[in-house]
């Protein structure tokens, strides 16, 4: 079982209340690829507010003229990699959503074997580009320039690719089958454009970064923005600025200057996990400086410690926001998602911003998600004992929100351990759910098949376990948060999806999205628990759930 998790130190004032309350999947199944027709009537695993298509496999989000847009990478003929087009779709609230033609198909040589990642670039006079990666005639990665063809359209349905295609290709030593993925470009006070290009050298990950006075004609830098050693390819970078003392408020990207800090995030091809580190942009020598502490490598900081990867964020102008999106891909079998007909689905856009410490990015679900909330039902100052479960009725636990904090009397018993060198993900797998502690584990039970009467009964069916531990190292108290891709999650707001679970801990610090795939608790057959299986007492301070409305997703 591969378990994610993380630490949380310093968990009273964050999390429970204190006072002693206290190549992205690059690879081609050919034989796959013909127009499939879905036979399966039984889709227990679509999502009800989650984005996603009808069918088959699911790059540049914007907002124009107060319309968001939703490009992304699509294979129109079944449900794995290949074909690959960029999916367009539009919203007035990021939760409601309506499809249009491709935005870009293959179509010329730099692109004729497929039109793979890239982002979208707002210019000066407010109209849209987008830069992306076409695959040519010798299988180079090339990047391509595309422009609405009517601006008077706020929906953006077509797009005409400049006769300059392609205007950055692989010389000068760059790898061709790895380079990949342009960013935003960013406008810098001498007047230039700057984007970056995700690439590897061997295992070295880099930032390749280019100039344009027009963003036409680019020409490359002679050293890239960033770089790390051992890391493999670097795919989806993302490069941002984050403000230093506004809370929950974003910047443009072309933002630089004082109380400004940035962010540099890329998707590890070789792991299919993200990670990011917080830094300065040295714009002189154009550079990126990670600050001190802030790891460089894959054992940094993640967005999301579960399935969550190619994410990209972008400056929501009309709310002053920086949006980001993320992929959640399947962890059944490929087999599998032929017979259903579709794979993968959007992450709830989420508000991301610095915290307050200036250490780590803070991440919550948009407000707009709220919108689809109904039937509340709470539970307010409710003690749980050692080894309780309690059921949440009359809330659809398939298609759920829910917002939960506890209090602890006391952290007394907290099991001490020596965390130095431990690895959560090997401490969680020996300490799930079922197995009893001191204080916790406790939490939720999402997706449970059936009444439980016992946390650790042999006859317990299906549940994806929600839940905290808590430990002392020295003087210092710790939680534990589990997930792995088919039981155990994180907490403190829960999103229930039928076969997604996203849950924010930390006040938004900490981030995990599980896939599961329920074969009993389906529909109206999954239930939703609050448990407690440690020794000492929990209170839930207040926990709030609504059973979801359904999005609307016009295909």
């Amino acid at each position: 079982m591969a378990f994610n998790a993380v630490w949380f130190i310093g968990l009273c004032a964050i999390l429970l209340g204190c006072g002693f309350h206290v190549e992205a999947s690059h690879q081609v199944y050919r034989y796959l690829q013909v127009h499939h027709n879905i036979t399966a009537t039984h889709q227990p695993y679509r999502t009800g507010y989650h984005f996603q298509p009808a069918k088959h496999w699911i790059n540049g989000p914007m907002i124009y003229k107060g319309i968001y847009h939703f490009m992304y990478q699509y294979n129109p003929r079944g449900a794995v990699w290949g074909h690959i087009v960029w999916a367009h779709a539009t919203s007035t609230d990021l939760v409601n959503w309506v499809h249009y033609e491709p935005a870009i198909k293959p179509s010329i040589e730099s692109d004729i074997k497929g039109c793979w990642s890239g982002s979208t670039t707002i210019l000066p006079d407010g109209k849209p580009a987008i830069l992306y990666t076409g695959i040519d005639p010798k299988k180079r990665q090339v990047q391509n320039l595309a422009f609405p063809k009517n601006l008077s359209d706020p929906y953006l349905r077509e797009w005409i690719k400049v006769t300059q295609n392609p205007v950055m290709t692989p010389i000068d030593g760059i790898n061709a089958s790895s380079f990949r993925d342009p960013t935003t470009a960013w406008l810098a006070p001498d007047g230039q454009w700057r984007v970056i290009i995700g690439s590897k050298i061997d295992r070295l990950g880099k930032a390749i970064l280019y100039k344009s006075k027009d963003f036409f004609k680019w020409e490359r830098v002679d050293h890239p923005l960033h770089s790390s050693e051992n890391t493999g390819m670097w795919e989806c970078p993302d490069f941002y600025p984050v403000s230093v003392n506004l809370q929950g408020v974003g910047l443009d990207t072309s933002v630089i200057g004082p109380n400004v800090k940035h962010v540099m995030k890329v998707s590890l091809d070789d792991k299919k996990d993200e990670y990011y580190t917080i830094g300065t942009y040295k714009l002189e020598k154009d550079i990126y400086v990670p600050d001190e502490g802030s790891i460089d490598d894959d054992s940094g900081l993640r967005y999301d410690y579960g399935k969550f990867y190619a994410s990209k964020t972008f400056f929501d102008s009309s709310k002053n926001r920086r949006i980001l999106w993320g992929w959640i891909n399947e962890s059944d079998s490929v087999t599998d998602d032929v017979k259903k007909g579709w794979s993968g689905v959007q992450a709830i856009p989420r508000n991301i911003w610095l915290d307050k410490a200036g250490k780590q990015l803070v991440q919550w679900p948009v407000a707009e998600i709220e919108n689809l909330r109904k039937t509340p039902v709470e539970l307010q100052n409710t003690q749980l004992n050692g080894g309780s479960v309690l059921e949440v009725t009359s809330v659809t636990a398939s298609q759920a929100d829910v917002e939960v904090s506890f209090n602890l009397p006391t952290l007394e018993k907290a099991e001490t351990l020596n965390l130095t060198g431990v690895n959560p993900q090997i401490l969680c797998s020996q300490k799930g759910a079922s197995v009893k502690g001191n204080v916790g584990p406790f939490g939720l039970l999402a997706l449970a098949s059936k009444d439980l009467l016992a946390l650790a009964s042999k006859d317990l069916e299906e549940q994806t376990a929600i839940f905290f531990r808590v430990f002392k190292d020295q003087e210092r108290f710790v939680v534990l948060m589990c997930s792995d891709q088919s039981r155990y999650m994180e907490l403190n707001v829960l999103q229930i999806d039928h076969s997604i679970v996203e849950s924010f801990g930390g006040k938004g610090k900490v981030c995990i999205t599980s896939r599961v795939y329920p074969e009993l608790a389906i529909f109206d057959k999954a239930h939703l628990y609050v448990f407690n299986n440690g020794t000492e007492n929990v209170s839930i301070s207040k926990l709030s759930a609504w059973s979801m409305n359904k999005a609307t997703i016009i295909n």
